[in-house]
């Protein structure tokens, strides 16, 4: 008999469902029928807007579509890194970055993995120089050529639009969902239902069968893909699937959000997204042409709707009277489903999981799913090996994302005011207590033991091992951490620290080249957008 899946219905559009609809109709082809039930009057919730390099890889390079397809149909924008600013610093939050010790209080996370040099990554040469006195430039500056890029806001693309760094986006993601609904509608044969869902049929073994709507409609699958955001319709409500809460480890639990307009010429478009520290959490900044998201990610433990909205306005110069109807304010679940796939049924996006925006994992768990589903496809059999190995793959992804990121808040050495300092109370995990330990003993942390184009040619190994050793140390070394020695063995070597130089030569080398020779990014975007 023929075992194989035929029909796929999916609930939910926005960002999850259509990036959905378009990768498993790509993926498995004309065997099988794609249905997005899309319910018109439910708001999409699109406070995240900035993404990771694999993007295109993992996700549009698998649709065909280039970037010169898809970002001018986005309004999609380069990011070179996160800055994060006065993250160290007491104080009101403001966009610019206050000084530290004579230094503006802002460090980068630039993409990319870190040169090596005799089987150790820069870092540690960094580490060994810090210790020796031979170099005061901070992590990011010595081991990254592309803030050189960042801090003369130029574009990741030279004049013949050939890339010269590892680079993510920026979009406006109502645009990316409707962009790919016409792109799976037109193109693919996927199926677009505009109703609202009121029941999921289920069978003796619990297995979902149907999706009644409300116009009665009956719409019949073999395998569900709940996209229905933070109410997980079939996941946590149809499946009684628990959802593991994880605000023990992060603090943050809302956000306000606006978009504002930028002066391109004047201000020019920055080739990065900003993560600025407030008193009771951080606010985002992600530039586009003519415009910029912005949004207070906050804890209501420590300040209501009212104050944070009075404190993003003020940052911001805006009148909250006068844009309070404008503003967006959101409640988010901080976790993740204890299983993300039961039964018939995998949960994407919001339905699955959610930590707060801050190194822009939205997209990158979207785009993880939808890569360990194709690869665990079930049949109508649905082995149970095949779900297991795919929750095994999120969980672990999820859980060492939510380590990494409550890192930011456990290390930062602010402590004036209550937020601040009930971060440093939180349980930390032991895996990232092992890594902070071993960064402190000159380890390296979590650099894959192969070359760079090797490392981002195998999917799997990226989302296993996606933050790396220059990720940990831009972080930790960034709020002020710094390793207690060198790698002991290193002290063994000084000819080889010695031999490092010409990678640090090279660096500054290259942010020079860079800075010279490459367009303004917002001068690059206009040609692109055909502006």
């Amino acid at each position: 008999m023929d075992q194989r899946v035929k029909e796929i219905v999916i609930l939910g559009g926005g960002t999850a469902g259509w990036m959905s609809a378009a990768y498993l109709a790509k993926k498995l082809g004309e065997t099988v029928r794609v249905t997005v039930l899309e319910a018109p009057s439910i708001p999409r919730i699109g406070v995240g807007e900035a993404t990771v390099p694999n993007l295109q890889r993992v996700f549009f390079d698998q649709l065909g579509l280039s970037e010169e397809e898809w970002m001018p149909e986005c309004n999609a924008a380069y990011k070179v890194a996160v800055k994060f600013i006065n993250w160290c610093t007491p104080g009101k939050g403001e966009a610019r970055a206050r000084e530290i010790d004579g230094r503006p209080d802002h460090f980068h996370h630039p993409f990319g993995l870190l040169p090596e040099h005799e089987g150790l990554p820069l870092s540690h040469y960094w580490v060994y120089n810090r210790k020796h006195g031979v170099t005061g430039k901070p992590f990011d500056y010595a081991c990254f050529p592309g803030v050189a890029i960042m801090d003369a806001l130029k574009a990741p693309r030279d004049h013949g639009g050939e890339p010269v760094t590892r680079y993510a986006w920026h979009f406006d993601a109502h645009l990316v969902a409707d962009f790919l609904r016409r792109h799976a509608t037109e193109k693919q044969n996927v199926t677009h239902v505009q109703d609202e869902m009121v029941e999921a049929r289920r069978d003796g073994r619990g297995f979902v069968t149907a999706l009644r709507t409300k116009s009665g409609a009956v719409i019949e699958g073999d395998l569900f893909i709940d996209c229905s955001g933070f109410r997980g319709l079939l996941i946590n409500q149809a499946m009684e699937e628990p959802f593991v809460d994880m605000s023990d480890h992060l603090l943050c639990d809302r956000a306000v959000a606006y978009a504002l307009p930028n002066d391109d010429e004047a201000n020019g478009v920055e080739p990065y997204t900003s993560a600025i520290a407030m008193e009771s959490g951080w606010t985002w900044k992600i530039p586009m042409l003519g415009r910029f998201g912005t949004g207070y990610v906050y804890s209501d433990a420590f300040a209501d709707q009212d104050r944070a909205t009075t404190d993003f306005c003020r940052m911001w110069g805006l009148d909250p009277d006068e844009v309070g109807d404008r503003l967006n304010h959101v409640r988010f679940r901080v976790g993740r489903n204890r299983r993300a796939w039961v039964k018939n049924v995998v949960s994407v996006g919001l339905a699955s999981c959610f930590l707060e925006p801050l190194e822009s994992t939205g997209i990158y768990f979207i785009t993880a799913a939808l890569h360990h589903l194709a690869k665990h496809f079930p049949d109508q059999r649905f082995d149970a090996v095949l779900a297991d190995r795919f929750n095994a793959e999120i969980e672990a992804m999820f859980d060492d994302t939510r380590d990494f990121i409550q890192a930011h808040f456990a290390l930062s050495p602010r402590t004036d005011t209550p937020f601040w300092k009930a971060n440093k109370d939180l349980h930390l995990p032991e895996g990232i207590k092992e890594k902070v330990a071993m960064y402190r003993a000159g380890l390296p942390i979590n650099q894959p033991a192969s070359t760079e184009g090797a490392y981002y040619d195998n999917f799997d190994v990226e989302f296993r091992n996606f933050w790396t050793n220059g990720s940990y140390y831009c972080v930790f070394a960034g709020l002020g951490l710094e390793p207690d020695h060198p790698l002991p063995a290193l002290m063994h070597h000084p000819d080889a620290a010695e031999g490092a130089q010409h990678l640090f030569d090279r660096v500054a080398e290259e942010q020079r080249k860079l800075a010279d020779t490459l367009p303004l990014n917002h001068e690059y975007l206009r040609r692109l957008h055909g502006a």
